[in-house]
């Protein structure tokens, strides 16, 4: 497995960890809707949380948060309509991300969260 992989791997968990940690339920994982994943399908304060998880090495060229493009944003928006369908969700549902950065020489882990990052309503 690339590096790259299993830096974003090391993220995920580290973000289920932080999540459990701020009172969210982890639902499920990598659900997959066609050939991409929602990263973490969560529960907290009555939501439906969907979770995207940004790991970087560094900040140097972009924040984790801003590598977030309209065409995932859409993608996640789809991914959840049929979660909901298919599961027959009656909460609402809101969109938050994750970012994991490992600090340098460390064993530690910049982590943010951002909740309610986008909505659903695409221009």
């Amino acid at each position: 497995m690339a590096s790259h992989n299993e830096l974003g791997q090391l993220g995920e968990e580290k973000a289920r960890i932080f999540l459990t940690q701020q009172g969210y339920t982890i639902v499920t994982c990598n659900w997959r809707y066609r050939q991409k994943e929602v990263d973490i399908i969560a529960r907290k304060d009555g939501f439906l949380v969907i979770v995207e998880v940004r790991t970087r090495t560094s900040s140097k060229w972009e924040h984790p948060r801003e590598s977030i493009t309209r065409s995932k944003i859409r993608f996640l928006v789809l991914a959840t309509d049929a979660y909901v369908k298919l599961y027959e969700v009656d909460e609402p549902v809101r969109f938050d991300v994750v970012t994991c950065m490992p600090i340098k020489d460390s064993d530690e882990w910049e982590i943010e969260l951002i909740e309610n990052a986008f909505t659903a309503q695409l221009e």
